[in-house]
């Protein structure tokens, strides 16, 4: 069977997956940190941990806390900087199989500029994912996300600075992110993520004081997966670039589904702290279900549940 996914099929330097599953920006650190534990060479690609301009110290702990069905997070994007990453990480990307997309994010437009300008041409990095969706940061990322004509302009912003593969990463907390992604991929994006985590905080009864130190942080996990889900259907109806589904995803099942309402791939997150191999036990079911179904080519059942 292929289960080959082409995620930026209109640009020149192309972005062939070997299978659609992929692991979430901010929930597999570099790849490094799981390569003992699981084989990172099966995965479809690894997107790393969001990346700055300069580094970024993150926010005050606590930093997440459990929910039902899911979990807060609050990290703030805590990263050492692009150059730190071009120096010490990428060449350990560049000996692998599996490509890395490094998620990018800035508090103004020409940051975002900035960082994918350094990272063009970089041996070991095979795209770009611009986080313009990250909720528990002060300023910039979701600030863009909300609003179609600032994504738009960071988004044309990174595509003329970089030849890269270029991926954007919506939020959920938009009226319409259709409009956003039709905004976006005008821009030059060649595929979409869909979606971020959705805002949202806790509180501490015996303190009476909110659980994280940011107040608010970005809920994920199966919680969110029914919203995830409808987005995926939504923007694949509203835009024609490839989509690679996000949110709550913790079975093969659930990944199916994103598949059959518009996804060409998916991004393993929150599962992957639960269980370190969910993402290979992901692939592995959608491998069965393929073989079940007489299904020969991923492809064919991409879209099927808006028939």
């Amino acid at each position: 069977m292929d289960l080959r996914v082409q995620l930026a099929p209109k640009n020149r330097l192309g972005l062939t997956l070997g299978n659609p599953v992929m692991v979430a920006s901010g929930t597999f650190g570099y790849g490094m940190e799981y390569a003992g534990v699981i084989d990172v060479q099966r995965l479809g690609a690894i997107v790393c941990k969001g990346t700055t301009l300069k580094p970024r110290p993150g926010n005050a702990e606590p930093r997440v806390a459990e929910t039902a069905s899911g979990m807060l997070n609050a990290i703030g994007l805590e990263n050492p900087g692009v150059d730190a990453l071009i120096r010490d990480i990428a060449p350990v990307w560049a000996e692998w199989r599996v490509p890395v997309i490094v998620n990018i994010a800035g508090e103004s437009i020409d940051e975002y500029r900035e960082v994918a300008s350094r990272l063009d041409g970089v041996d070991g990095i095979s795209g770009i994912e611009v986080n313009i969706s990250c909720p528990n940061i002060e300023k910039g990322s979701v600030e863009f996300g909300t609003s179609p004509d600032l994504a738009a302009e960071v988004t044309e912003a990174v595509r003329n600075a970089s030849s890269l593969p270029l991926m954007v990463k919506l939020t959920p907390n938009v009226t319409d992110i259709g409009v956003v992604a039709k905004a976006v991929v005008r821009a030059g994006a060649d595929a979409l993520t869909v979606c971020n985590t959705l805002r949202g905080m806790a509180v501490d009864i015996v303190r009476r004081r909110p659980v994280l130190g940011n107040i608010c942080g970005g809920l994920s996990g199966p919680a969110i997966k029914p919203v995830a889900l409808y987005l995926v259907y939504a923007v694949s109806k509203a835009v024609d670039v490839p989509i690679v589904g996000c949110g709550g995803i913790s079975s093969a099942t659930d990944a199916i589904e994103f598949i059959m309402a518009g996804a060409s791939a998916v991004q393993v997150g929150t599962a992957t702290f639960l269980d370190p191999r969910a993402c290979l036990n992901i692939l592995v079911g959608i491998e069965d279900f393929m073989a079940r179904e007489n299904i020969l080519t991923l492809s064919e059942i991409v879209g099927q549940a808006r028939a």
